[in-house]
């Protein structure tokens, strides 16, 4: 994922920043819980193609 277009991204719900989980090809919400897929290095900022974070998953994005 390129750091610039990182730093630009927000969750399109909360505006909040996002964190890149490289293993996951995802970005992360911490405030919503959300993952938002990376699909062919395009970040789908979709909240319909989000998946929520369980609760382990949130607690390790502490």
């Amino acid at each position: 994922m390129d750091k610039k277009l990182l730093d630009i991204l927000a969750c399109p719900i909360c505006k909040s920043t996002l964190v890149y989980d490289s293993a996951k090809q995802e970005l992360i919400c911490k405030a919503d819980k959300l993952a938002f897929p990376i699909r062919d290095a395009i970040p789908v900022m979709l909240e319909d193609e989000a998946r929520q974070l369980s609760f382990e998953e949130t607690e390790a994005y502490r």
